[in-house]
């Protein structure tokens, strides 16, 4: 049986002009798959309890010509949450108007 490897270079995937909001993205499983889903050209928005954390992460993804912006919440915290409902709903309705600006 064939393989498939699916990867950066894979030309057959791509999340070109697709949004994704991933929670806890600074570390973990939420780390690896912003960065998947970034090289398969998806701009991603995230989240994080931790203002450093998520500070370092964004300029690392903005080093590797990622398109990931993100804010502190934390989603236990109701008001946080419908906040960032609102952000994200906000900023991919803009994107999907003006893509790639």
């Amino acid at each position: 049986m064939e393989q498939i490897e699916i990867g950066s270079g894979d030309a057959r995937w791509s999340l070109k002009g697709m949004s994704a909001l991933v929670t806890g993205g600074t570390r973990g499983i939420g780390h690896a798959i912003i960065e998947e889903f970034a090289r398969f050209g998806a701009v991603i928005y995230t989240c994080s309890r931790n203002q450093k954390e998520l500070d370092e992460c964004l300029e690392e993804w903005k080093r590797m010509g990622f398109r990931v912006a993100g804010s502190v919440c934390d989603l236990s915290v109701r008001a946080q949450r419908d906040k960032l409902m609102e952000t994200v709903a906000w900023l991919f309705q803009w994107e999907n108007q003006y893509p790639g600006e």
